[in-house]
């Protein structure tokens, strides 16, 4: 994923799972094949990769500080957003959380934190 096709990609589908990695980072390289492993599991869900060195602009847009860090849209809405790799499990989880939150609460919360002028939490309604 790109900077050109990030936010297309989020605008256009219902829930979009995002990794930021790089190539140098150990981590990131041991995560890859669970979120590889991910993608096939869970057809209905974008899995997209930005390599922060080649993107980074856009890992500085969306405040990557540490990678891998995996976020999740779901209805152009982040929800959730969190730094350090998963095990196949953890994954399968936030997945599942995301696929079931009830997303007329989420837009709502939303909504009320912009008419008040603060920024949507990133880990907002997801978080608990």
């Amino acid at each position: 994923m790109t900077a050109q096709n990030f936010g297309p990609t989020i605008e256009g589908n219902d829930v979009v799972l995002v990794d930021f990695w790089a190539s140098w980072c150990q981590p990131c390289t041991r995560f890859a094949p669970t979120f590889e492993a991910a993608s096939q599991k869970f057809d209905d869900v974008v899995f997209a990769k930005v390599d922060t060195e080649a993107e980074q602009q856009l890992a500085a847009e969306a405040s990557i500080t540490s990678i891998p860090t995996l976020m999740a849209f779901r209805e152009k809405v982040l929800v959730f957003s969190q730094p350090g790799a998963l095990n196949a499990a953890q994954l399968d989880e936030v997945i599942t959380a995301v696929k079931g939150l009830d997303m007329a609460e989420v837009h709502a919360h939303v909504a009320k934190e912009q008419a008040a002028g603060a920024e949507p939490a990133a880990d907002g309604p997801a978080a608990g």
